[in-house]
């Protein structure tokens, strides 16, 4: 639903960029075409007095013919003779550019004639003795043609701006709303965490004490009571899932937070955290590493960087179905350290690459779809690398691609 929303309030600010610009577009041509007509009365009243003061007498009055052709200082015009031959006489253009050639004069003025017809100032009763003007836009026609790309550019950028703030405001609100979970879980799990371990070294005791008094710590395992190994196997498997819970507890700890970075070699990261997933995984899955050029040495939070790892192994076990193969290969240059982990699973959609890492997005029936968008976070907030898909085929199987900073 967030999302729709989102995405109407961006068509709705495109809707109103374009009836914005539409309408500017519209009024623009009604008042371009309106100065055209302003413009061309005024050239011909130009030529008129030009036309007056080719033919005045010695008693004429020329003041008026003089103040018009002197006031047009802005209508670019060139005259040329009945046949299109340019005269040299010219009006509001660029002096130094005429100087520098013709050619310049010659474009000018078969730019003038797509645009206007020309005005032809006879000047004697004989119809081949005649001038022809040729005209073009003055700079305000110019500027009032243009205004429309430019503000439909300052409304994009406008929209721009708004889609930017939005997007930061919701992924500021999405990190803060991330991070009071992840502290929160921390500390929920922090008082039963607490209570369990208590009661583990309450039990631990009692039973070293019970039995040291009836010997039986000494005995061999073969001659012992039944119940005492069941009893070392239940305190050794709570001792291993408190320390599992307490390793969860710091790893949500350290979100939101800034994760204190230390050298470690990716490569027995990778290896151990591959081991730990490999007791858990079924016999029909192969696992696999690959790293022919050790060590791989990279500032990490130890805790965080297993967690991502720990993910992206889980993904690929849920995505083969209890049967395949998971590879992991570390390759390095002079700067960074990437690691692929490969599985020959179900595979993933093209479309879906980055969606992936989007909070809330998953393919699986169970799951809240935060295991990627964490660690991405992880990856590229906290250890400044990059992390996405790399490839991916339906039916074949995924590559993800970690990308961190070698350390030097």
């Amino acid at each position: 639903m967030k999302m729709t929303l989102g995405l109407n309030w961006k068509i709705l600010l495109v809707l109103i960029a374009l009836v914005i610009v539409s309408g500017s577009l519209v009024y623009s041509r009604y008042l371009s075409l309106k100065l055209g007509k302003i413009e061309k009365q005024r050239v011909e009243t130009w030529v008129e007095a030009q036309r007056t003061i080719a033919n005045a007498s010695e008693e004429t009055n020329l003041n008026l013919a003089v103040k018009i052709s002197s006031e047009n200082k802005d209508i670019p015009i060139i005259e040329t003779t009945a046949g299109d031959s340019i005269t040299g006489n010219y009006l509001n253009l660029d002096t130094h550019r005429v100087a520098a050639g013709s050619d310049y004069l010659k474009s000018k003025l078969a730019g003038f004639k797509k645009m206007h017809p020309p005005i032809v100032l006879t000047l004697d009763q004989d119809s081949s003795a005649s001038l022809k003007y040729y005209y073009g836009e003055s700079r305000l026609q110019q500027e009032l043609r243009y205004f429309p790309v430019i503000q439909l550019i300052i409304v994009g950028l406008f929209i721009l701006v708004l889609i930017i703030i939005q997007r930061v405001s919701n992924k500021s609100a999405q990190n803060r709303l991330w991070v009071g979970m992840a502290k929160e879980t921390a500390h929920q799990l922090g008082t039963p965490l607490t209570s369990l371990e208590g009661w583990s070294e309450i039990l631990k005791a009692n039973y070293e004490e019970q039995h040291a008094e009836n010997g039986q710590n000494t005995q061999p395992a073969a001659r012992r009571p039944a119940g005492v190994d069941q009893q070392l196997g239940i305190l050794s498997e709570m001792t291993t899932d408190i320390n599992r819970l307490k390793l969860i507890s710091d790893r949500f700890a350290k979100i939101g937070s800034t994760p204190k970075l230390e050298p470690a070699d990716l490569a027995r990261q990778a290896d151990k955290m591959m081991n730990y997933i490999k007791k858990r995984a079924g016999a029909g899955v192969q696992f696999s590493l690959q790293a022919t050029e050790p060590p791989y040495m990279a500032d990490i939070s130890g805790p965080l960087m297993d967690w991502v790892i720990e993910n992206l192994l889980k993904n690929a076990l849920d995505a083969m179905g209890g049967k395949g193969q998971i590879h992991i290969t570390l390759q390095k240059n002079e700067r960074q350290i990437l690691m692929d982990i490969q599985d020959s699973g179900k595979g993933i959609a093209h479309n879906q690459f980055k969606k992936v890492f989007n909070p809330g997005f998953t393919t699986k029936k169970r799951g809240w779809g935060l295991g990627l968008a964490l660690t991405k976070r992880i990856v590229e907030q906290y250890h400044h690398g990059s992390i996405f898909v790399r490839h991916s085929e339906i039916g074949k199987g995924t590559t993800f691609r970690i990308i961190l900073p070698l350390l030097s």
